[in-house]
């Protein structure tokens, strides 16, 4: 089974706006600028998490988008089913015709595979990620260079 970009778009951008929780709603381009993903996927991610009732959206000035519920109730495996994305790592999307109509000899184990990879993911909240030190310690360069980059153009603007 391989992650596809949305599944691993869609929990990047999640965990950063956990991170910055607390702070008033997060523009969809703060999370582009820090995370480096295109603002257009991200608005077609956050409306399949809103949809979905992982996200609330704030209009008008100063708006952008807040967790819908504390970060320690919302899952990883939340996040990537919200995206469309399937957790499956049969040939067959779990039909099981996977030759000629029928089961083929490791449909069983890719089936236990995908069960074992859903239970990860759906013991692990959004909380936990973002305690982790190696997480804290990305946030804070992230946050240190996107700081860095808007003061940059604040000078080029007062030029």
């Amino acid at each position: 089974m391989k992650l596809s970009t949305k599944g691993r778009y869609a929990v990047t951008a999640m965990l950063d706006l956990a991170l910055h929780s607390g702070s008033g709603p997060i523009s969809l381009s703060e999370i582009s600028g820090r995370q480096d993903i295109s603002l257009s996927y991200l608005e077609q991610l956050f409306s399949k998490l809103r949809k979905a009732n992982l996200v609330d959206s704030i209009r008008g000035p100063g708006g952008g988008y807040e967790l819908q519920r504390p970060s320690n109730r919302i899952t990883i495996v939340d996040v990537v089913l919200a995206v469309d994305e399937p957790i499956d790592a049969t040939r067959c999307k779990g039909k099981g015709g996977c030759q000629d109509g029928e089961h083929c000899l490791s449909h069983q184990l890719w089936a236990e595979l995908s069960d074992q990879i859903y239970q990860f993911l759906s013991g692990i909240s959004l909380e936990q990620v973002v305690e982790r030190r190696f997480v804290k310690k990305v946030a804070g360069r992230q946050d240190a260079a996107n700081e860095m980059k808007i003061s940059e153009e604040e000078l080029i603007f007062l030029s």
